[in-house]
């Protein structure tokens, strides 16, 4: 028995008990057939290029396509289901029909949030939503609240990252059934985990968009990403699509946050921009739970993350914060090519100030772009920052996916990874991170003929030049090697050192629970200050009302006298001392009224 869904502008819903409306939109057709069932029906146009068709007594699982003006027949842009790739035959899905077994879930508070990044393809050997669920146990006894799910929309060939998806309402068919992805969501909640899916609304792309032959208006031939063509939000068909997309997710899959990729891509002229109605809907229609809603945007903006008074957020959650990795990893690598130019000279002044203030570049020069960059961010909760010392972009972007501790060396890994998680900015975990994993995260695709060829000789044309590479070096992205290279060697977890690194981040997690959420809970505004900087150390200081916490480490080569850090000491690395030893940092709390 089929249920009745909440009506989306496109696509296929159930209306009622075996009655499905199909509905797309295709300016650039005269006419569109609903091939379902093995039989072509003419579908009615309803005005502005829709096309509308209720059928009875259709079965959920039964496939069906539009058949184009020129015969030739596409899927559903907005499927919810694919029989197999991208350019098959979407199927009918009743989204009633999974039953939730945690129902009540009611999701964690921000505060609480640590959050565990993971690709669904690489995460374990099976590469799917079901074997997925095998691992949710052990994070949640690591102290893991969040996972934060790279994209799975459906996307050209099985492998890839999914920043390249095509049908936005669609779970990747080879990662399983949206029933599927449900359950793995329901079990996730099961075990006290909020689940956060990543989204991409800024292109389309490049196998199996076939939205500019059915309305070659969704897209702005003025306006261009690095990835693809410019969405034509203003248009309101199009503007339906993107903004019913992330509702359709938060409701129909009872997700407990939306990270949107790339946002400084989304361009829209319209009085309200598309992403402010899309975090508004939001925040009006999905009332029974706290919502995440975090941004990625290299402008270091913040008109999209205001607070109200008693702390909540309104619109965004929370920034990802790139400076503060960019400046860690510059600090402890050495690395200064690329958008690490930005960071090279002093890293531990950048450093400070991403720690302290929240954003490192608050208006200045980039040495990169000869742009300024960024606003002041002094204003700002330390909440409304997603901190990581990696992550997909920062180990895939690189020719040979190397993770920080094959860069930096076990020991700065530490100290940097003790700083992300006893800092009172919201810290993000790559997987694998916490037992200390080694097999590099690659760049990967499955593209097929010419478009192969493209993205190969692409990939190794970018680093070409580049010092210790070559195009021969770089991986193919579309070979199968590449992908089962990236997958993480789940044996190292029960290895001496995998049990090492997990017992320090099992420490730091239940050190961060007691201790920091406490400070930090409600969005409460916490002053930072820098103490101290000098080639290799930092330190930094955050007054809150319950308290103030204090923070030094020392990457450099020098044991140095610390500066003043009253209180009581949280965790010292490798032990309490007067003086700031090399490896080393220290991190203090005065709980009660800030000091």
């Amino acid at each position: 028995m089929t249920g009745k869904s909440v009506l989306r502008s496109w696509g296929a819903e159930y209306v009622a008990a075996g009655v499905v409306r199909f509905r797309l939109w295709a300016t650039g057709q005269q006419r569109v057939m609903l091939h379902l069932a093995g039989a072509d029906r003419p579908m009615n146009p309803v005005g502005d290029g829709w096309f509308e068709l209720e059928v009875e007594s259709v079965e959920p699982g039964v496939e069906y396509r539009f058949v184009l003006s020129d015969g030739s027949a596409v899927p559903d842009p907005a499927s919810r289901a694919q029989r197999d790739g991208v350019n098959g035959p979407s199927r009918v899905v009743d989204p009633a029909s999974y039953r939730w077994q945690h129902a009540e879930w009611r999701g964690v508070p921000w505060e609480n949030a640590v959050i565990y990044e993971l690709h669904i393809g690489t995460f374990t050997p099976e590469g799917t939503f079901s074997a997925a669920i095998e691992k949710l146990p052990g994070l949640a006894e690591l102290g893991i609240t969040l996972i934060e799910v790279m994209p799975v929309v459906q996307f050209g060939g099985d492998r890839g990252w999914g920043y390249d998806g095509v049908l936005f309402y669609a779970p990747h068919a080879a990662y399983g059934t949206p029933d599927e992805f449900k359950a793995f969501i329901d079990a996730a909640h099961g075990y006290g985990l909020s689940v956060v899916l990543d989204i991409v609304l800024n292109h389309f792309g490049p196998e199996g968009n076939y939205l500019p032959t059915l309305s070659p208006d969704f897209f702005d031939p003025q306006r261009t990403t690095p990835w693809g063509n410019g969405i034509a939000c203003e248009i309101d068909a199009v503007r339906r699509y993107i903004v019913e997309a992330p509702l359709y997710w938060l409701t129909e899959y009872r997700l407990d946050g939306l990270r949107f990729d790339a946002i400084d891509q989304i361009k829209d002229d319209s009085v309200r921009h598309v992403l402010v109605e899309i975090a508004e809907r939001i925040r009006s229609e999905i009332t029974d739970r706290p919502v995440h809603l975090t941004t990625e945007d290299s402008r270091n903006v913040t008109f999209l993350h205001p607070r109200t008074e008693d702390g909540s957020a309104p619109l965004f959650t929370a920034e990802w914060n790139d400076d503060f990795h960019n400046a860690a990893h510059v600090l402890a690598t050495g690395e200064t090519q690329a958008y690490y130019r930005d960071f090279a000279e002093r890293p531990e002044k950048w450093l400070a100030r991403a720690l302290a203030e929240g954003f490192a570049y608050q208006g200045e020069v980039s040495v990169q772009s000869g742009e300024s960059r960024g606003v002041d961010s002094t204003g700002q909760p330390p909440t409304a920052f997603v901190d990581f010392i990696q992550n997909h972009d920062q180990a895939g972007n690189r020719a040979q996916g190397e993770r920080l501790i094959s860069l930096a060396g076990a020991d700065r890994t530490r100290i940097l990874l003790a700083t992300l998680l006893l800092s009172p900015h919201i810290p993000l975990l790559f997987m694998g991170e916490e037992y200390g994993e080694t097999c590099p995260f690659l760049f990967f695709t499955d593209f097929h003929g010419e478009l192969a060829r493209a993205v190969r000789e692409g990939r190794a044309k970018e680093f070409d030049g580049h010092a210790g590479y070559s195009s021969e070096s770089v991986p193919d992205p579309n070979a199968v090697e590449t992908f089962q290279r990236s997958k993480l060697d789940w044996e190292k977890r029960h290895g001496e050192e995998g049990k090492t690194w997990l017992t320090l981040v099992r420490q730091l997690l239940l050190l961060r629970q007691q201790h920091i959420v406490p400070l930090i809970a409600g969005g409460a505004f916490g002053a930072g200050e820098i103490l101290m900087t000098a080639p290799g150390v930092v330190a930094v200081r955050w007054r809150f009302p319950a308290g103030t916490l204090s923070l030094a480490l020392n990457l450099s080569e020098n044991a140095l006298s610390l500066p003043e850090l009253p209180g009581k000491t949280l965790f010292a690395w490798p032990a309490e001392a007067d003086r700031l030893g090399q490896n080393a940092m220290i991190v203090r709390l005065v709980e009660g009224a800030a000091q």
